[in-house]
C-alpha cells in the first residue's frame, strides 16, 4: 500500500477530484505513516513548500479512521494574520469531509466565541495567549472544551521557541494534557532551523518523536544590497523601480514602516501598511492586498513574515536588514512561488551600521547557514506566571502538586528551585496559603486582576497605548509618549496618513484625530535587538575578502564597503581591531557579538564607569579587556533591579533564580576566557 493509499477513501477522494492534485508532495506523503501512528512529529519543508498540508491532511484523515467528537484540534499559530490566513484554506479541506473549523484570538467578537462555545468545531485556530484565557475563564466548561482534543499543531515552531512564548506554549499543552486520558499529538511546523532533533525533543519531551523532511538552506535566488543612506532615498528608488509589479517592503520598525509609506503615498504610488499597532481593518487591507492588488507596495514589519499566502508577489525589499539568517530567509521566501519564478532580495539600507549587518546575514546565507531554534535559558518568569494561572485556573491546589504541575512543565528546570519559587510567591503574597492549599493571594488581585487578569495571559509585555480614532473608525494604536507638545500642532503618522490630534481621552484612553495634508510624526518604544557572533563574524569576513559571489553590490554600496574596508583594515590573521576616535576615546571592534561584548564593557568598567558597547565593538581598549577574570559573573544588585525592569514577571521570581535568567540570557560565559579573541590586535585612526 502506497503512502497515499493510507489516507482515509473519502479525503483521498477529494484530494483528486475536487482539488484536482494527482498525489501529495514528498514531504506531504512522509508524514502520513507517523502521525497515522501518534507519533510526535516536526515537518521540516522550505517556505511555501506545504506544510499545512502536511500536517493537517493526515490529521483530517486519522479524525475520520478514528471517529473524533467535538473539537479534536488545535491548530497554533505565533500571529493572528497568520490565522486568519489559513482559516478559508482549512475550512475548505475540512470542509470537504465533512468537518469544521473556527477561529478563535482576540479580534475574534465574543458572539462568535459564545457560538463556537455551543457548537463545537472539529479545529479550533488559536494563539497560545487565546487558549490561555479559556484556561481560566468561567464562561469556558474546560473538561467538557478540551476533553476531546487528540492533537495540537503547531506553525512556524521555530519562531515560538526563540522567545519565551515558546516556554508559555509548551506549559500551556502540559496543563491541557491534565484534561485528557492520554496526552496531545504534537506536530510542529518550520522552515528553517538548523537543530530540529533538538527542537523537537524540547517540543515534546516524552513519546515517540519523528523528523519529517528537509529544511536545507537554498543559495539560489537573487539578492541586491544598495546602500542608499536615507529612508528618503530608499522611497525614491522603490518608487522608481519594478512598476506594474507587487512588492512586499520589510521593515524593522513601526516607525520606519509608518514614514515609508507616507513618503510613497505622497509620490502616488498605491501604498498599504501592515504592523502590529494598526486596527484589525487596517490590517486587513494589507492582507488582502496580497490576493486582489498588482501594481501595488505593501509596507510591513514581521508582522507578515511568517507564513502568510502571498500568492504571486513579485518583489521583496528589505529597509535596512533584519538581525537573523532565518528572518530574511522567511521574507525573501514570500517570492518565488509561480512556475519559472526565483526567489530576491533587494536590501535598501539606510546607515553604514545597517549595511555591515546586511553583508553579515547575506555571507552567513551564502554558506547555506541557519540559526538553530534554541529555547531562552532558564525561564523562571515564565513558570511564576503559570504557577499563578494555574491557581486562576484550578482554584486551589495543595502545594506539592503545584510544584509536580510546573515540574511537568518545566522539566528542565530542578525541582527543589521550582518549590523555593512557590515559597517566594506565598511570601509576597501573589498566593495565599492555609493547611498546605494554594490559592490566589492578594498582590496578584492587586497587580493583575484588571480586565480579568488580562496581564497575566501573555508573557510579553504590552505597552500601554492609547487607541486612535476618526469618527466611529478605529485607525490603530497610538504611544503616548509621542502626545507631546502644544495640543494645536500634535500631528500623528498612522496608517501611512498624517493626522491631526484633537483630542486626548486620558480616562478612556481614546485620542481623536482628523485627517491632516502631511507633517506627521510616528514613535513607539522598542527595544534593542541583539546579534549573534556568527553574524558579527560574518561581517569581519567581507571587510576582510569581500562579499560572495552570489551576492551583488549597486555601485553605491561597493564604494560604502571599501570606505568601511579602508577605515576597518582586517586581516585574516587579525581578530579585532582597535581604533581611536579622538585623543580619550578608544573603540576596539570585536565582532563578537551583543552577548560576548556586553561581558566585555561589564568587565572592562573602571570605577564604575560604564564602558558602551554594541554587537561589534566595545569603546575601550583591548588592554582592559585581557586578563579578565574566569569564573561566574555576579551582578550587583542595581543591576538586576535595572535588568529586572524589562522582565515581565520579574517581580515574581526570587532574585537568585532571577539573577540566574538575566545572565545567562544577557551574558557570555566564556568570552573573558578566550585571549585568542584579542590576538594580533591592529590600531588604527579611525577617520
Amino acid at each position: 500500500m502506497s503512502e497515499f493509499e493510507k489516507l482515509h477513501p473519502s479525503l483521498r477522494y477529494h484530494i483528486v477530484n475536487t482539488l484536482g492534485w494527482s498525489t501529495l508532495r514528498p514531504t506531504q506523503l512522509a508524514a502520513i505513516a507517523p502521525i497515522h501512528a501518534g507519533s510526535h512529529c516536526l515537518l521540516l519543508a522550505p517556505t511555501a513548500g506545504g506544510k499545512t498540508e502536511a500536517a493537517a491532511i493526515p490529521i483530517l484523515s486519522k479524525m475520520l479512521n478514528e471517529s473524533w467528537p467535538g473539537t479534536s484540534v488545535l491548530y497554533v499559530c505565533p500571529i493572528k494574520a497568520l490565522l486568519n490566513n489559513l482559516e478559508h484554506r482549512l475550512s475548505h479541506y475540512a470542509g470537504l469531509v465533512g468537518r469544521r473549523v473556527e477561529v478563535w484570538h482576540g479580534d475574534i467578537s465574543q458572539s462568535r466565541k459564545n457560538r463556537a462555545l455551543k457548537d463545537a468545531p472539529d479545529m479550533l485556530l488559536t494563539t497560545p495567549e487565546s487558549i490561555e484565557a479559556m484556561l481560566i475563564s468561567v464562561r469556558v466548561n474546560r473538561p467538557s472544551w478540551f476533553g476531546n482534543l487528540r492533537a495540537v499543531i503547531v506553525d512556524e515552531l521555530h519562531a515560538f521557541a526563540a522567545d519565551d512564548r515558546g516556554w508559555h506554549l509548551r506549559s500551556v499543552l502540559h496543563r491541557l494534557d491534565q484534561y485528557l486520558e492520554r496526552p496531545l499529538q504534537r506536530i510542529g511546523l518550520s522552515a528553517t532551523v538548523s537543530n530540529p532533533s533538538d527542537l523537537l525533543a524540547w517540543f515534546a519531551p516524552g513519546g515517540t518523536r519523528t523528523v519529517v523532511g528537509s529544511a536545507s538552506v537554498s543559495t539560489n535566488a537573487d539578492v541586491t544590497i544598495d546602500h542608499v543612506a536615507s529612508l528618503e532615498n530608499a522611497a525614491i528608488v522603490i518608487s522608481r523601480l519594478h512598476r506594474g509589479e507587487k512588492r512586499l517592503v520589510f521593515c524593522d520598525s513601526r516607525s520606519s514602516a509608518e514614514q515609508l509609506s507616507s513618503m510613497l503615498r505622497a509620490r502616488e504610488m498605491r501604498t498599504f501598511v501592515s504592523h502590529a499597532s494598526l486596527s484589525v481593518s487596517e490590517r486587513r487591507q494589507a492582507e488582502a492586498a496580497f490576493s486582489e492588488e498588482k501594481d501595488c507596495v505593501i509596507v510591513a514589519t514581521s508582522t507578515l513574515e511568517l507564513g502568510i499566502d502571498v500568492g504571486d508577489l513579485d518583489r521583496v525589499i528589505q529597509i535596512d536588514s533584519p538581525s537573523s539568517v532565518s528572518s530574511f530567509l522567511q521574507r525573501m521566501g514570500r517570492t518565488g512561488r509561480r512556475a519559472g519564478g526565483r526567489r530576491n532580495c533587494l536590501f535598501l539600507t539606510t546607515h553604514d551600521d545597517a549595511f555591515l549587518l546586511a553583508l553579515g546575514v547575506t555571507q552567513k546565507w551564502s554558506e547555506a547557514w541557519v540559526e538553530a531554534a534554541v529555547p531562552p535559558a532558564e525561564p523562571w518568569p515564565i513558570l511564576a506566571q503559570q504557577a499563578l494561572v494555574l491557581i486562576l485556573e484550578w482554584g486551589e491546589v495543595p502545594t506539592m502538586e503545584l510544584v509536580r504541575l510546573l515540574h511537568g512543565s518545566f522539566p528542565e528546570l530542578a525541582l527543589e528551585d521550582i518549590a523555593d519559587l512557590v515559597e517566594h510567591l506565598v511570601a509576597r503574597g501573589f498566593l495565599d496559603r492555609s493547611e498546605g492549599v494554594v490559592r490566589v493571594g492578594p498582590e496578584t488581585e492587586r497587580a493583575f486582576a484588571r480586565g480579568h487578569y488580562r496581564e497575566l495571559l501573555a508573557s510579553f509585555s504590552g505597552l500601554m497605548l492609547l487607541t486612535g480614532r476618526h469618527g466611529s473608525n478605529e485607525i490603530g494604536y497610538i504611544d503616548p509618549t509621542v502626545l507631546t507638545g502644544e495640543q494645536d500642532h500634535r500631528l500623528l503618522l498612522l496608517a501611512g496618513r498624517s493626522w491631526h490630534v484633537t483630542e486626548v481621552e486620558w480616562s478612556r484612553r481614546i485620542v481623536w484625530l482628523e485627517p491632516a495634508h502631511e507633517g506627521g510624526k510616528a514613535r513607539w518604544m522598542g527595544g534593542a535587538r541583539s546579534l549573534s557572533h556568527e553574524v558579527c563574524q560574518a561581517i569581519r569576513t567581507v571587510l576582510t575578502i569581500g562579499v560572495p559571489p552570489i551576492v551583488t553590490l549597486s555601485q553605491r554600496a561597493r564604494t560604502a564597503l571599501r570606505g568601511l574596508s579602508d577605515e576597518l583594515p582586517i586581516s585574516l590573521g587579525t581578530h579585532c581591531v582597535v581604533a581611536r576616535s579622538d585623543g580619550a576615546s578608544t573603540r576596539t571592534w570585536t565582532f563578537a557579538g551583543t552577548r560576548a561584548n556586553r561581558t566585555l564593557a561589564r568587565q572592562a568598567s573602571v570605577g564604575g564607569r560604564k564602558v558602551r558597547f554594541d554587537a561589534m565593538s566595545v569603546q575601550a581598549p583591548a588592554a582592559l579587556m585581557i586578563g579578565m577574570p574566569s569564573g561566574s559573573l555576579t551582578l550587583t544588585d542595581a543591576e538586576i533591579t535595572t535588568f529586572a525592569e524589562s522582565i515581565k514577571f520579574a517581580a515574581c521570581v526570587p532574585r537568585e533564580l532571577l539573577a540566574h535568567t538575566i545572565i545567562t540570557r544577557n551574558f557570555e560565559a566564556t568570552v573573558a576566557r578566550d585571549p585568542a579573541l584579542f590576538a594580533a590586535a591592529g590600531s588604527v585612526a579611525a577617520r
